[in-house]
């Protein structure tokens, strides 16, 4: 059996605030640490039929990234259904609500920027 490693470190201020964000991984081709504005990262519990997750984004994510952000996460989560069900409905019920969700954002924007 081999190991594989994910190792994350955030840098947090006086307020426990995330000020950095950075990570590794032992199977990645990376030779330094990578860093980022933020993380979602999820477990699921089987005994409690519970996710287990953790959100942090740093100061200086800025609105715009984090629309960007949840718009791939919310792909890339029904990419990941789809591989795990083959329920195709499903995930491009899924890919609609991200691309409706990613285009409302924007005119939220440019209603605000008039």
């Amino acid at each position: 059996m081999i190991k594989s490693s994910i190792n994350i470190d955030i840098l947090l201020d006086q307020h426990k605030i995330p000020q950095q964000i950075n990570w590794s991984a032992s199977d990645s081709a990376a030779a330094m640490e990578q860093r980022a504005k933020a993380m979602c990262l999820a477990f699921w519990d089987a005994a409690d039929k519970t996710a287990l997750r953790i959100d942090l984004w740093t100061k200086d994510m800025m609105m715009d990234e984090m629309a960007d952000f949840y718009y791939q996460m919310f792909m890339t989560m029904a990419d990941t259904f789809n591989r795990a069900t083959h329920q195709e409905e499903l995930t491009a019920d899924m890919k609609k609500f991200a691309k409706e969700f990613f285009d409302k954002f924007r005119a939220i924007q440019l209603k605000e920027q008039k």
